[in-house]
């Protein structure tokens, strides 16, 4: 399965390969996550009269773009979607989306918190102000991802004279078809725009040791990044737009900045880093409860076993 391509004719062979597994294994029930899987093991689950529940945890580039690719994917997901027992959404916007184009059945749809968060993994710690505000931006580097107006940004910040640290956490993937260039990645590392932390197994010290998570992705199903932070109660800063604004509430846990917008990105950052210790505080407090309050991992749980449990009785 090549997570970068998106050619269905390619792609489509997948089909066979998880029916020929599928065949051998003989499951009860298959799960899918992610979009080749949702649309491929749908289908090869189908020819076999397996159930199938998928999780559609953000729509990749399918419905950003206008193109042949595009309308291929959107039939797939019109035919395979027939088969599903259940999908779950992580925001509704992308459920209402679907529906919209009737892309899968009403009866068959429903909402999760994303992947949900382990609140007793992510959990806060004392206050702590760091003496040069810290930003820290948890994200491949793809551009879909908000990175390039990140970096913009914060080129704007230094400008003006803003004294912060602007970090990054996350893979670099030149050979993704939005991966950023290694070479511009290491410009911004060399002239100091950029604090880059490379990749790691557990980002719990480095939300910890930041002061406010940024993510100015273009669209999402339902961010870990911002989960994770804002359950460790961090202030958050993300794009205004499906997936990102189901988790910040501007002003009670965070802001919302424009679409691919890197001025108005500086603009709240710049707020963002003046706030008093009480209003940061107040942020991350709000964002915990939020989490404590929507997001529990239990939640997402509690509603895959309801299927299953009505799974194991219809049959």
């Amino acid at each position: 399965m090549d997570s970068r391509g998106a050619n269905p004719l390619k792609d489509s062979a997948l089909i066979f390969e998880l029916h020929g597994i599928y065949r051998k294994v003989k499951p009860d029930v298959v799960l899918h996550y992610t979009i080749k899987p949702n649309v491929y093991g749908t289908i090869a689950a189908a020819l076999l009269g397996i159930p199938v529940i998928n999780n559609v945890c953000g729509l990749g580039t399918v419905f950003l773009k206008d193109n042949l690719v595009s309308a291929i994917a959107i039939m797939l997901y019109r035919l395979s979607f027939r088969f599903a027992t259940k999908v779950f959404f992580q925001n509704p916007d992308d459920q209402k989306l679907f529906l919209d184009r009737k892309l899968v059945p009403a009866e068959a749809v429903d909402t999760v918190p994303g992947s949900g968060i382990d609140l007793t993994k992510f959990k806060p710690t004392s206050f702590k102000r760091n003496e040069k505000f810290t930003f820290l931006l948890i994200s491949r580097l793809i551009t879909d991802k908000g990175v390039i107006e990140f970096v913009d940004a914060v080129k704007k910040l230094r400008s003006e004279g803003v004294d912060a640290n602007f970090q990054v956490l996350g893979a670099m993937d030149p050979l993704h078809k939005r991966g950023i260039k290694v070479d511009l990645i290491a410009e911004w590392i060399n002239t100091g725009i950029i604090e880059y932390l490379g990749t790691t197994n557990d980002v719990r010290s480095f939300i910890q040791n930041a002061d406010c998570v940024v993510l100015p992705s273009y669209r999402e199903g339902t961010p870990r990044t911002l989960l994770e932070a804002a359950s460790s109660c961090k202030p958050i800063i993300a794009t205004d737009v499906p997936g990102c604004k189901n988790v910040v509430e501007h002003d009670y846990n965070g802001f919302l900045c424009k679409l691919k917008d890197a001025d108005d990105l500086a603009e709240k950052m710049k707020a963002m880093a003046t706030l008093p210790e009480e209003k940061l505080k107040e942020f991350g407090t709000n964002g915990r409860a939020k989490m404590e309050a929507e997001y529990d991992e239990s939640l997402v749980i509690n509603k895959y076993l309801a299927v299953l449990t009505e799974l194991k009785q219809a049959s």
